[in-house]
Order: C-alpha cells, then structure tokens, then sequence
C-alpha cells in the first residue's frame, strides 16, 4: 500500500528517508513536474525505478541535488563552465551533464557523464537534504507517457511506489533544459524553460 503525506508535513523528510534507505521508491514535486526517487547508491532501487517507469536501460538517470555542493557527491572534474551554470541558473530548470563520479552506480547512468540539477522547490530540497544530499529522479511517469503535474497524475504508477509526497500541482509543467558541459563547451541536449541565449549570456560562449 502506498503512503501519502503533504510535501510540507513536519514528518515528510523523515519518512522519505526512511523509504530511501530501505531501498524504497517515492514520488515527489519538483519545480517542473513530479518525479520518482530512489536511493542514487543503491542499484537495486534505481532497477526498481526503471522497472516501474518501464523505462529503457540505456537512457540514464538524473540526479537532483539538494545543495550546489552536493554536486561533488556524484561528479568530478567539474567544469569551469558547469560552475558557471549552476551558480545562474540553481536552483531552477536546468540540468548540467557533468562528468561522473567513478563511484557512481553504471545503471544510473552508462554514460560517463551524469545529469545534475538543483530543484527550485524547498520542500522537494529538504527531502533531498534529509535523504544524503543526492536523489535519482526521473518524471513520475511511464515512459513516452505525459509528464505529471499533480500527485494524482503521478501516482498512475501504483503500489511499487512506497511514498507519495503531495505538492499540488506543480508551477512548472515542463521538463528542465538539458545540457552538456563535459567537454567544458555548452550543448543544449534538450530545450526547455531555459534557452540557447540565456545559457550562452551566462556562460560567454
């Protein structure tokens, strides 16, 4: 059976770190559209949340982050333009595919860089902070599916799913801009609420 709880509840970040650490899956607002989280170290968790989204394997999971700093929990040799980034556009709809940490789990991300971002959402912040900082998310939904904006929406995905963490709808309503700066130059993987003009202006490319 799956729990509900207001995102703002006083016992919502002790429960969901709860959930987290047993492997658990839980689905959470962002400032875009809901998502469902596992534990980022845990493979099995993050095989869970493949498996319920019925996503493809070869299609990587990002990581939302709760602090900028977190950033070094799941990447390394960070580039200068990537700072760049995330000190304009975080919190906010931007994910920055940085290269990964070596101790990152393969089945979060093949590829050898992992997209990063920091939700401009307190409550889905502080769920991240009391889970360890870093939290695998992907959109609340089946894969090739609509994006989810309520709770409702999202919890289509059913009893696999341990938590739901209500939010009402979310302000966003479209996936983040995706990026990648691994090679310390800036291309834009997917459009979204953030463009070209905007990245290349903060970054003087």
């Amino acid at each position: 059976m799956t729990d509900w709880l207001p995102i703002d509840d006083p016992a919502a970040p002790a429960r969901a770190a709860e959930v987290i650490r047993a492997g658990g899956l839980v689905i959470l607002p962002t400032d875009t559209v809901y998502g469902i989280a596992a534990d980022v170290w845990q493979p099995r968790a993050i095989a869970a949340l493949y498996a319920v989204k019925r996503r493809p394997p070869d299609k990587a999971i990002p990581v939302l982050l709760a602090d900028t700093e977190n950033i070094d929990l799941v990447a390394s040799g960070i580039p200068p333009v990537a700072r760049k980034l995330a000190r304009a556009f975080w919190p906010g709809p931007l994910t920055i595919a940085v290269p990964k940490r070596l101790t990152l789990p393969d089945i979060v991300s093949a590829l050898p860089t992992v997209g990063a971002r920091i939700p401009d959402h307190d409550g889905t912040r502080a769920i991240i902070r009391a889970c360890g900082g870093a939290l695998a998310v992907t959109s609340a939904n089946l894969s090739g599916a609509p994006n989810p904006l309520t709770a409702q929406e999202a919890s289509i995905l059913g009893e696999p799913v341990a938590l739901i963490l209500d939010g009402g709808r979310c302000a966003g309503g479209r996936p983040s801009t995706v990026v990648d700066v691994s090679d310390d130059s800036l291309h834009v993987v997917r459009p979204g609420p953030i463009d070209e003009e905007m990245l290349r202006k903060a970054t003087g490319n």
